[in-house]
C-alpha cells in the first residue's frame, strides 16, 4: 500500500489543524492576572480536568510507538509499570501533596528552600531544567520522526525542521497566553482525539484480523503474549522491579517533577490535588492498554498470516533506521483516511507532552530562579517575564529536536536511548535529598548540590554502554534508580545538619 497521504488523509489532516487553530485562539481568551495564575491558575481548576492533563502530560509521541512495540515484541507485562504507578501516587498524595499546599507552593522545589535555603531551591531548578531540556527535545524529535515520514515519506533535514516547527507552534498556542488552565483545557480535547485515533486503528486491524475475538484470544494465549504479571528476574517490567526501582523512579516523576505536579497544584485544596492524581492513574490504565492491544494485534497481523493474509517480510526498516512495528503499520497497511488519523493520534500526544513542559520550565525558570534574582518587581514584570520564559524553553526545545536529528547521524553514541532516559538521572538524586529532607535532619545547600550531582552521576556511571564495557556486566534499569538514590541520599547524610 502507498505510504503517502491521500487527498481524504490531507482533508483529515488539515480540518485537524483547523480545530487546533480555533481552540488556540479562544483559550487564548483566558484571562491571566498575574504569574501564580498563570502558572497554577489561582489552584481553581476542577479535580477531574486536572486528572485528564496528568494523563496527557505522561503520554508522548513515544508512548504512542514505544507501547505497541513493548507487547508486539512481548507480553502485558508493561502495564505493571502504571500499577506501580498508582502506588507511587497514592505515597505522593499522602507524603508530598500536603506539603506542598502547606507553603502555598508553585513549584516543588520550594520545598527545598524553606528547609535548606534559596540555593538548594535553585540547584534543583536547574537539574530540572537541564533533565527536560534532553528529555523533552528528544520526544519533541521522536514526534517529529513520525510526522515527517508519513507526511513527506523522508527525514530529509528540511522536513524535519518543517515538522518540529509545527509541532512546536501548535504546542506554543495553547501555552503561551492562557498559561497552565489553557494547558489544561487543550489537553483534554487532545486526549480526546489520540485515544479516538488508537480505537479507530484498533478496530481496522481487528477487521483486517478477521473479527474473531475467540480465536484471536487464543492464539495470543497460547503464544503467552497474555501475560501481566512477571516474577522472574530479566523482565525489564518484572515484580520486583515495580515495588523498587520502578516505584521510585513514579515517586519522582509524580511527586518531584514539575512537569506533572504543576497540575496537581492547580487544584483548589491539597485533598483535590491528591484525588486528581490517583484519578489520573486509574484513567492512564486503560489508555495504556488500547495501545498494547494495538501491539498485540500487529503481532497477529505480521506473525500470524493465517489470520491476516499478510505473506511478506515485515521491514522494519526506513531511511536506514529501525522503525517502530507501528509506524512501519501506519506507513504501509493503513487505507486512506486511517494514516491521518493515525498522524493525528502522534501529533496530539506531542501537542500535549510539549505544552505542558513549556509552562514546567518557565515555572521553574521564573519562580525558582528569576525572581528571586530580580524581587520587588510589579505582577505585570513578572507576567510578561513567564511568559518570555515559555518562548525561550520553545525555541530551546526545537534547537535540541534538530540538535538530535544531527547528533544521531554522525555519532555512535546512543545519543536518543540517553536523551529520553535523560530525567532518570536528575530524578536519582532529587529522590535522594527529598528523602533527607522528609525523613531526617541531616543536609545543607552545599550538600544538596552534591547530592544531585551524585545522583546523576551514579546513574550516568552504571548506563549498559559503561559498565558492559568495563565489568561486562548489565546493571538493569530499576538497579541504577535505587543505587542512585542510595548514593544521593548519603551524601545528604555526610552533609551538615
Amino acid at each position: 500500500m502507498n505510504s503517502s497521504f491521500s487527498t481524504v488523509d490531507w482533508v483529515i489532516f488539515g480540518s485537524y489543524f483547523l480545530l487546533v487553530i480555533i481552540s488556540s485562539v479562544w483559550l487564548a481568551r483566558v484571562k491571566v492576572k498575574n504569574s501564580k495564575d498563570y502558572f497554577v491558575s489561582e489552584k481553581s481548576l476542577p479535580m477531574f480536568a486536572v486528572a485528564i492533563s496528568v494523563l496527557a502530560t505522561s503520554q508522548s509521541a513515544a508512548t504512542f510507538l514505544g507501547a505497541p512495540e513493548s507487547s508486539y515484541g512481548g507480553n502485558l507485562t508493561f502495564v505493571g509499570f502504571f500499577f506501580s504507578a498508582l502506588l507511587a501516587v497514592i505515597i505522593v498524595s499522602k507524603v508530598l501533596v500536603p506539603k506542598f499546599y502547606d507553603i502555598g507552593a508553585i513549584t516543588v522545589y520550594e520545598l527545598l528552600e524553606k528547609r535548606y535555603g534559596g540555593q538548594a531551591k535553585r540547584d534543583a531548578g536547574m537539574m530540572f531544567l537541564v533533565g527536560r531540556l534532553f528529555a523533552s527535545g528528544a520526544r519533541l524529535y521522536i514526534g517529529a520522526l513520525a510526522v515527517s515520514m508519513i507526511l513527506f515519506s523522508d527525514i530529509a533535514p528540511i522536513h524535519m525542521i518543517f515538522a518540529i516547527v509545527v509541532l512546536m507552534a501548535g504546542s506554543l498556542g495553547y501555552a503561551y497566553f492562557g498559561g497552565i488552565k489553557s494547558i489544561i483545557f487543550a489537553d483534554i480535547v487532545q486526549v480526546i482525539i489520540y485515544i479516538g485515533a488508537a480505537l479507530f486503528i484498533i478496530y481496522h486491524l481487528f477487521s483486517a484480523l478477521g473479527g474473531d475475538i475467540e480465536l484471536i484470544y487464543s492464539t495470543l494465549a497460547s503464544s503467552d503474549k497474555l501475560k501481566i504479571i512477571d516474577f522472574s528476574l530479566t523482565g525489564s517490567y518484572n515484580f520486583w522491579a515495580l515495588i523498587s526501582g520502578l516505584l521510585l523512579l513514579n515517586i519522582a516523576a509524580y511527586g518531584l517533577d514539575q512537569d506533572m505536579t504543576q497540575r496537581i497544584l492547580t487544584c483548589k485544596d491539597k485533598r483535590e490535588g491528591a484525588r486528581s492524581l490517583i484519578v489520573s492513574i486509574l484513567i492512564t490504565i486503560p489508555t495504556a492498554s488500547l495501545f498494547l492491544i494495538i501491539g498485540l494485534l500487529l503481532y497477529l497481523f505480521y506473525q500470524h498470516p493465517e489470520l491476516s493474509g499478510f505473506s511478506s517480510e515485515v521491514d522494519q526498516n526506513f531511511a536506514g533506521e529501525k522503525i517502530a512495528i507501528f509506524m512501519t503499520y501506519i506507513l504501509h497497511e493503513l487505507p486512506d483516511g486511517f494514516k491521518a488519523l493515525a498522524t493525528i493520534g502522534v501529533v496530539a500526544t506531542t501537542f500535549t507532552s510539549t505544552s505542558s513542559v513549556l509552562g514546567a520550565m518557565s515555572s521553574v525558570a521564573v519562580t525558582d530562579i528569576y525572581k528571586p534574582m530580580f524581587s520587588g518587581r510589579s505582577d505585570e514584570h513578572y507576567l510578561k517575564a513567564s511568559r518570555a520564559g515559555v518562548l525561550t524553553s520553545a525555541l530551546a526545545l526545537a534547537l535540541m529536536a534538530i540538535l538530535s536529528y544531527y547528533w544521531q547521524r554522525v555519532s555512535d553514541i546512543p545519543l536518543l536511548d540517553f536523551a529520553l532516559g535523560v530525567m532518570v538521572f536528575a530524578y536519582a538524586g532529587l529522590l535522594g535529598v527529598y528523602g533527607a529532607a522528609l525523613w531526617t535532619k541531616r543536609g545543607d545547600e552545599r550538600s544538596v548540590r552534591a547530592a544531585l550531582i551524585a545522583g546523576f552521576m551514579t546513574v550516568l556511571l552504571l548506563q549498559p554502554y559503561i559498565t558492559k564495557s568495563l565489568f561486562d556486566l548489565d546493571v538493569n534499569f530499576a538497579m541504577q534508580i535505587i543505587i542512585g538514590t542510595i548514593v544521593s541520599f548519603g551524601v545528604m547524610m555526610v552533609g551538615g545538619g
